[in-house]
């Protein structure tokens, strides 16, 4: 099972989903046989690479901001030692 093929929501795959839907559409019958499998395949593998790349981009982001915090931290406890 694969989320919505949405092109705005995958970028990254945006060619991959455009060729598997295409494939689907000229293969009415034969998606049902594996006609478009490779696509499927190929999709997968784009899914877990994309997924890949925003889980690391968040982790980044969550580091700033713990930063961000524990410096907030420190400051406001420094204020309110003087």
């Amino acid at each position: 099972m694969h989320p919505p093929l949405t092109l705005h929501r995958h970028p990254m795959c945006a060619e991959i989903i455009e060729e598997f839907q295409k494939c689907h559409i000229d293969h009415p019958i034969g998606k049902f046989f594996g006609q478009c499998t490779d696509l499927k395949i190929k999709l997968d593998k784009c899914f877990r690479q994309e997924k890949a790349v925003k889980r690391k981009a968040n982790f980044e982001e969550s580091k700033i901001l713990k930063e961000r915090l524990r410096q907030q931290r420190l400051e406001d406890a420094q204020t309110g030692e003087k």
